[in-house]
């Protein structure tokens, strides 16, 4: 066991040290270490060393951070905390920068947290993966802009050149290239020296130097240098590194940076800047009227696809023509509509069929879904795209493989993304309330936020293209009103309610009011929410949207030019009614439907009467039923029906033979090819639908009919897909561990490493390193009999039910039966044991 007073030596002893908190800090931070759960620390300390692991980390620390890790990848091995306060503030020490050194101290804690720095301040240590990713090389320059240290770069050089150099520098000559080398790099690092010997370069020569401080580091020069050029290579100022190549020693540009590694530390995360407020109730309502937008859009688009949707392309998805059909249908752009198509899809509302000519239609979810409240409905969209991984926005680009991306096909999913929006959303949250961000000011801060990029992502600013998207699709679903956070937004983030004061609350305030608030602290961010945590505020957040719906309503408004206004959001049964009698002509605020010859032929296909449909206008109208309409529901009744059309392929049948000869007379019906059976039967080798659309197209309404000769109701078949579950998100790695999975697993990682380190007696078990102990039936039954006797620990090797070793140690209190019941100081409880299951024993040291 390592000694609480003895600096760690290692990672692991670093790991040792620390208590439960500071464990569960590091493995919440970085879920892959316990997937699965390491048998002791030492394993930890590996995994947490793997370049993997490490990448993963390094991509989720913000930018303050990262350039602390990068300070440190160009310091020494170790360094003191005074070494790396002058690299990330200059000489100036904390007096020159006294933001960066206020913040310091948190940069070096989070990344002592996820282990990537261990040790004191007095010797901090990178892990030996991160400094191989972070330090400077000619393949990977770091982005400090720093070269390689004067040792690095002369590891090649012959001794008579380095004697050459450091005569030339003014230093006296050495018996060897290694102490030449530390003596020259004791000058670089000399303020007043380093002054002097660069006082007395040409003008030429610190031109030279001046355009490489700051990097990239390297030059190009020619196999016979000017003369400033061979000035500065005759001291070591200039390093050659292949032919023709010269870089700048590490050491000569932190003198010339006055010691800083970067050239614009960034301690502090830029402000999100509100751009305008306005009052909370306009924002609410806002966002309430798009909420019930919606709702009608995705309703109107899965209605347009009950029958059955489009097709499904051979690689999956929707086909380009079949977007743009789907974006004239909704009337919206064809990015808003991919985004509505693919919200459906998410909340589970939309799949394909599965059958043989396969096509989207809607699932029977979509059923139960409308049968919802709409502020329940609401909330399952917001929730399905809160915590979904689909992109819309990357609809019509390019994969990796220079594959066209469709809407609901593969490659979209892109596990940054619920990350992103709840970080967005979050950032809206932690402005004053009802105020709007401006668009640059987010992006600025997430990019602070997440300076490196993962390798999931396929562009360069795939983060910031989901936050804009984020910002709009917010704004369409109702999550935001005029770019600012609503009630229900709040809500879905569960996010604690702004409490408002009277006096704010009846404050008049204008969209362009401009807020002096500045927030560019660390606020601590709203973490996303457990699956039951999210359903409960999605509940919330429904419940908080309900009284700002509008309440459906019961009737419309007839006008003389036949058509009927619906003020606002009507009942179900009146809609789908309304929708079967009428053609929406336009939407908004209020639905203008318009009647038409074919919208009610369409009725009385369904099976409505002349008096039916003049007894539905007559009870759902505010005002009296137009006489034009009236005329249009009687003249269209009293023609249709008069033709019949059967199967023969097909036959049109009329009590009046002179109707039919008009038909036979009229050019149109050629195509039709018909022929009389009887004065009162014509026939035709076209089949029935045919024949229905081309009489109706020349002006007619004809009926279909039974082999008994009824007439056929015709009602929309609603093609449903078999049951579908919603496509599950694909996450980043492993998800956060619950509080209970991470109390397990640091109890069985310390019981591990307790069994793995604790010393044992040298006699007992034949035990190899790592190994576990090996003693037979006898010997085990014995040594457990006589520690319930004396109160011994003991150690032991254990072979579970299904194959797996572990090493344990036990306070062995009663044996019995072939079992043997003890505390297991692994699992820190009580457990039993069984005797054949035990592969050896061995006593603890005394002490």
């Amino acid at each position: 066991m390592s000694n609480p007073a003895t600096p760690p030596r290692s990672l692991a002893e670093a790991l040792r040290a620390r208590d439960d908190a500071s464990l569960a800090v590091l493995l919440r931070a970085r879920p892959d270490l316990i997937t699965p759960v390491p048998t002791d620390l030492t394993q930890l300390a590996t995994r947490a060393g793997t370049r993997a692991s490490v990448l993963r980390a390094l991509e989720r620390l913000d930018r303050f951070a990262l350039q602390t890790a990068e300070a440190l990848a160009v310091a020494g091995d170790p360094a003191s905390y005074q070494e790396l306060l002058g690299l990330m503030a200059g000489d100036g020490g904390a007096a020159g920068d006294p933001a960066v050194a206020g913040e310091l101290p948190r940069a070096v804690a989070a990344l002592r947290d996820q282990a990537l720095v261990w040790g004191g301040d007095d010797r901090l240590r990178l892990v030996r993966t991160a400094r191989e990713v972070l330090a400077p090389s000619a393949q990977h320059p770091s982005p400090t802009g720093l070269g390689p240290s004067v040792r690095e770069a002369t590891s090649g050089m012959s001794p008579g050149r380095i004697q050459e150099i450091v005569a030339a520098a003014g230093l006296p000559s050495t018996h060897d290239s290694v102490s030449a080398v530390d003596g020259l790099t004791k000058l670089f690092g000399h303020r007043k020296k380093m002054a002097k010997l660069l006082a007395a370069a040409p003008p030429e020569s610190r031109e030279v130097l001046s355009r490489l401080v700051w990097g990239p580091p390297y030059g190009q020069i020619t196999p016979e240098p000017a003369a400033h050029l061979r000035w500065l290579l005759d001291r070591g100022l200039l390093l050659p590194t292949v032919p023709g190549t010269v870089v700048l020693p590490r050491e000569v540009a932190l003198h010339l940076r006055e010691g800083r590694a970067h050239r614009e530390p960034e301690p502090v995360p830029p402000a999100v800047e509100p751009a305008a407020t306005h009052r909370p109730q306009v924002v609410d309502a806002t966002a309430a009227g798009q909420a019930y937008t919606a709702l009608a859009t995705v309703e109107e688009l899965l209605k347009d696809w009950d029958e059955g949707g489009p097709a499904v392309l051979r690689a999956g998805g929707l086909s380009v023509r079949d977007l743009k059909r789907t974006a004239v249908a909704l009337d919206v752009p064809e990015p808003v509509a991919a985004f509505w198509v693919e919200l459906a899809y998410a909340a589970g509302l939309l799949a394909s069929d599965g059958e043989a000519d396969e096509r989207y239609a809607a699932t029977p979810a979509y059923d139960e879904w409308l049968d919802r409240p709409p502020a329940e409905r609401w909330a399952q969209l917001a929730e399905a795209w809160l915590t979904g991984t689909r992109a819309s926005g990357l609809v019509g680009g390019r994969d990796a493989k220079d594959r066209a991306l469709s809407a609901l096909g593969p490659g979209l999913d892109r596990s940054a993304a619920p990350e992103v929006r709840h970080r967005v959303l979050s950032l809206l949250a932690g402005l004053p309330e009802a105020a709007a961000p401006a668009p640059d000011s987010v992006l600025a801060r997430l990019r602070w936020e997440r300076p490196l990029r993962g390798p999931q992502q396929q562009g360069d600013d795939l983060r910031t293209r989901l936050a804009r998207w984020t910002l709009s699709e917010a704004e369409l679903l109702g999550v935001t009103g005029r770019g600012a956070l609503s009630a229900q937004g709040r809500a879905l983030l569960g996010a604690p309610a702004v409490a408002k004061t009277p006096e704010q609350a009846a404050e008049p305030s204008g969209p362009g009011d401009k807020l002096p608030v500045r927030h560019h602290h660390l606020s601590p961010a709203l973490e996303p929410l457990s699956p039951p945590e999210q359903a409960a505020a999605t509940a919330t957040a429904g419940r908080l949207l309900a009284p700002l719906l509008p309440e459906p309503l019961d009737h419309v408004l007839l006008q003389a030019d036949l058509t009927a206004v619906a003020p606002g959001p009507l009942r179900r049964p009146l809609a789908d009614a309304l929708g079967v009698l009428a053609d929406v002509e336009s939407k908004g605020g209020a639905t203008v439907y318009r009647f038409t010859p074919a919208s009610v032929r369409r009725a009385l296909d369904a099976g409505q009467t002349a008096a039916d449909l003049h007894a539905f206008l007559t009870t759902h109208s505010r005002t009296p039923v137009p006489q034009p309409l009236a005329y249009l529901i009687d003249d269209v009744a009293r023609r249709h029906g008069h033709l019949r059309v059967g199967a023969a392929s097909a036959y049109v049948r009329c009590d009046d033979d002179s109707v039919l000869n008009e038909i036979m007379a009229d050019k149109r019906a050629s195509g039709l090819r018909l022929r009389r059976l009887a004065p009162t039967v014509l026939a035709t080798q076209a089949d029935p639908a045919a024949l229905l659309e081309g009489l109706r197209a020349m002006g007619y309404a004809p009926a279909a009919e039974s082999a008994e000769g009824d007439v056929l109701i015709t009602r929309a078949h609603a093609h449903r897909t078999p049951p579908r579950t919603a496509p599950a998100p694909v996450p980043d790695g492993p998800p956060p561990p619950d509080p209970t999975l991470l109390t397990a697993a640091i109890r069985a990682i310390r019981a591990g490493d307790l069994a793995a380190t604790t010393p044992r007696k040298s006699a007992g078990a034949a035990v190899k390193g790592g190994e576990l102990p090996r003693t037979t039936a006898a010997e085990t039954l014995a040594t457990m009999q006589a520690a319930v006797l004396t109160g011994d620990t003991l150690w032991i090797g254990y072979v579970n039910a299904e194959g797996t070793a572990s090493q344990r140690v036990i306070a062995p209190i009663r044996v019995e039966g072939g079992f043997v019941t003890a505390y297991d100081h692994t699992a820190d409880e009580v457990r039993t044991y069984p005797l054949h299951r035990v592969t050896g024993v061995a006593e603890l040291a005394e002490d």
